[in-house]
């Protein structure tokens, strides 16, 4: 059996009154999970540790899943995640996450976000947020009715797409600072990760669009 090759990231960043905590136990969660599942290699990185970007490189090189667990802060990953972007996509620049942007000299208007190293391989993201889930579906409401991923993280998947990846569903986690039930949403997670990698082929589950 061909071994798939996980690589998680915990962007749950510890600062101000943020200890981190819901994002570690989503993070925790999903590598014990693979780690007790056969069939899976994990690696992991938590962006409040100190990191080697070229390690890293290494790590979105070897992956064929990589899950990227963050918080929503102000309506953007936290600092620290960002960061840790800027860092490690700029280490990998000509070694394996992306060649170019992908124009020619010859005709630069087309053909943009086409150089990416990582065609093949898959991302899933996970974001949790003080808001609830109605703030992004009710009329009337703060996101006009618009989605978590086509919203606020569209940029977070072009930036993955730019890459070459294409995104496995994720979940968004909801109201987790005024209303937070983390036991029913650990469950649905685990759910969530059984369907996916377990009870479909992850080359089948993508999601329909790109986020484009």
């Amino acid at each position: 059996m061909e071994v798939k090759k996980i690589f998680v990231i915990n962007g749950g960043q510890i600062f101000g009154h943020s200890g981190g905590r819901f994002n570690k136990t989503i993070a925790e969660t999903t590598i014990a999970f693979f780690n007790e599942t056969d069939g899976f290699e994990v690696r992991s990185t938590d962006i409040n540790q100190d990191y080697d970007p070229a390690k890293e490189v290494e790590n979105y090189v070897w992956a064929d899943v990589v899950i990227y667990h963050t918080p929503i802060w102000w309506f953007q990953v936290p600092h620290g995640l960002k960061k840790y972007i800027d860092v490690v996509f700029t280490e990998g620049h000509r070694k394996g996450i992306y060649r170019s942007d992908g124009r020619k000299m010859d005709n630069p208007n087309v053909n943009y976000g086409t150089g990416g190293s990582m065609h093949g391989k898959k991302y899933m993201v996970t974001s949790s947020w003080n808001a609830p889930a109605t703030a992004f579906t009710l009329p009337g409401e703060f996101f006009n009715e618009t989605s978590v991923d086509e919203g606020v993280l569209f940029g977070f998947h072009r930036m993955n797409a730019f890459t070459g990846m294409t995104p496995l569903e994720g979940m968004h986690f909801h109201d987790v600072e005024k209303n937070a039930d983390i036991e029913t949403d650990l469950k649905k997670y685990l759910n969530h990760l059984t369907q996916t990698f377990i009870h479909n082929s992850i080359e089948d589950v993508s999601l329909s669009h790109s986020y484009n």
